[in-house]
């Protein structure tokens, strides 16, 4: 059993490494915009491969395995889209541009994939330890949820008060431009740091805050380490492809919050009622789909009455 667990486990981030290799080495070796027909189909590409593993979880470990990997991936990819929103204003806010942002995203997955493991292993260790922190996860995301319904992207974005950004320009200098898609330089000055790390920095630190809610959620879904890892993983693999789609997709997440913040509180009231109420994980992944579904369709019913109207919200 063990060596079972320790093959899929290897054959996994094997697997993984080798994309990320094809992806940086050969598809993306020179920085260039990516346009959204382009995006499209690297997102498209992404989602059959996820559905196509899932597929091989259903066969080799079972169907409630394979619900459990569908509604964290749903979960996880919903709220990452949601992340996505935040990237672009933090683009926006350094002025990146656009042929040196999916270098950026590509780092910054890499490092999001190495947190998010680190921080699986110690939720999975502190579960096994102490039962009742699923509570306090519930709590949280009960709480998350709520927050989220009111609160605006834009406020959870300031580079200028990101503390590991603070430390970073002690150590290092930084120079106030970017030198094409290098993350340093040297200069006859000494080595210096180029704002594009300043940018990977801040990009990273976000997504370690988005993860603090994400990973407690998967964890109401399953707490089997693989399918939490694996779920989370191909969640995020396809960010940098829907990110460069997402200026041109906008009126199709405009309620998405909305949605998530639904999606977290039940996702939260699930948690808390597991030894009481247990919410079967069929019906978790039906109210999943369905409330991200409404949000959608609520979003794009919204985007053709403005075209109507021929304007756009005040």
């Amino acid at each position: 059993m063990i060596a079972h667990e320790l093959l899929l486990w290897v054959g996994f981030i094997i697997g993984i490494l080798c994309l990320l290799a094809l992806d940086l080495i050969v598809f993306n070796r020179r920085p260039h915009e990516i346009k959204i027909k382009e995006s499209l189909l690297w997102s498209a590409f992404w989602i059959a491969l996820s559905l196509l593993f899932n597929a091989g979880v259903y066969f080799f470990l079972g169907r409630e395995y394979a619900l459990q990997f569908l509604t964290g991936y749903l979960i996880e990819k919903s709220l990452s889209v949601d992340n996505l929103f935040v990237f672009l204003l933090i683009f926006s806010y350094f002025k990146v541009p656009p042929k040196y942002q999916h270098k950026v995203l590509f780092w910054g997955i890499i490092g999001a994939l190495i947190m998010r493991g680190a921080l699986i292993v110690v939720g999975v260790s502190l579960i096994k330890q102490f039962h009742w922190i699923l509570y306090i996860f519930g709590l949280f995301l009960v709480f998350t949820g709520l927050k989220m319904a009111f609160q605006r992207a834009e406020s959870e974005v300031h580079p200028e008060n990101n503390i590991v950004v603070r430390i970073f320009r002690k150590f290092f200098k930084v120079t106030p431009g970017y030198h094409n898609d290098k993350f340093f330089v040297k200069t006859e000055q000494g080595r210096f740091a180029t704002l594009l790390v300043v940018v990977l920095i801040v990009v990273e630190t976000t997504d370690l805050v988005f993860a603090t809610d994400s990973i407690p959620a998967v964890f109401a879904i399953s707490q089997d380490p693989f399918i939490v890892f694996t779920s989370n993983v191909f969640a995020i693999l396809g960010l940098r492809s829907l990110y460069f789609a997402l200026a041109g997709l906008m009126d199709l997440f405009h309620y998405l919050r909305i949605g998530l913040s639904i999606v977290l509180s039940f996702i939260g009231v699930k948690m808390l009622l597991m030894d009481i109420m247990p919410i079967p994980i069929g019906i978790a992944l039906g109210v999943v789909a369905l409330v991200l579904a409404i949000s959608v369709l609520a979003s794009v019913i919204r985007g053709r009455r403005i075209k109507r109207e021929g304007g756009g919200e005040k």
